[in-house]
């Protein structure tokens, strides 16, 4: 586990130097600029910006995998082993996500209006709705960076598909109705509506076990590729 978040850090720094951050930030901050006008309800944008995080997600994996050089890269395998290398740009990726949606979920807190539609029945406690789209945003970063994971199996020795490739599965995973984000998504759009927030721990849950999963199975599969 020190190893693994020794080389957490060190993916985390090159993600910063080489400054592969800064494109999928400027893009999430321009779409919840454009997608979450100030005063509008805060549930709705909430879901507006969980949802827009899972693609981010999964462009901050591919920019965490591809942020070392090559030469610098087997070097690092042959002395840390490929399977924590891969997991320790999977971990330097969702730690920047999980910073972006605490970010998103106090600039939406601090931009909206009142917590549900003009609509809504009845209007819930601000702090509920907080709780309730921080757990969705998570829930889309998780999600996000399993898109990001996948998307390095098929591209293999073809990088410059990496990114649209893991944009692609990351909206399937936000538009599937079964996937635990659009599950997520759908009930903060809906309590905007109702006015009844029903927090996504289910979807959190559901996430964190595919993530865990997807996440040893992929760096399983990277100890066995050369670099």
């Amino acid at each position: 586990m020190t190893r693994t978040g020794a080389l957490t850090r060190y993916h985390l720094e090159l993600l910063l130097r080489s400054h592969a951050w800064l494109p999928p930030f400027l893009a999430y901050a321009l779409l919840l600029v454009v997608g979450v006008p100030v005063g509008d309800p805060l549930l709705g944008g909430l879901g507006y910006g969980a949802g827009v995080l899972l693609p981010v997600s999964a462009w901050y994996v591919r920019g965490a995998l591809n942020a070392e050089p090559p030469a610098s890269r087997a070097c690092l395998v042959a002395a840390a082993g490929p399977v924590r290398v891969q997991l320790g740009a999977l971990l330097a990726a969702l730690t920047v996500s999980l910073v972006l949606a605490a970010g998103q979920v106090a600039a939406v807190w601090w931009a909206g209006g009142a917590v549900a539609g003009p609509g809504a029945p009845r209007q819930p406690s601000a702090g509920a709705a907080v709780l309730a789209g921080l757990v969705a945003s998570v829930a889309c970063a998780l999600l996000g960076v399993l898109a990001g994971a996948l998307a390095d199996r098929p591209v293999l020795g073809r990088p410059q598909y990496g990114i649209p490739t893991a944009l692609t599965l990351a909206v399937l995973l936000l538009v599937v109705p079964v996937s635990p984000a659009n599950t997520a998504v759908r009930e903060l759009v809906s309590a905007a509506r109702t006015g009844r927030i029903a927090v996504p721990w289910a979807s959190l849950l559901a996430a964190a076990v595919l993530l865990a999963a997807v996440g040893a199975g992929t760096a399983a599969l990277a100890g066995r590729r050369p670099e």
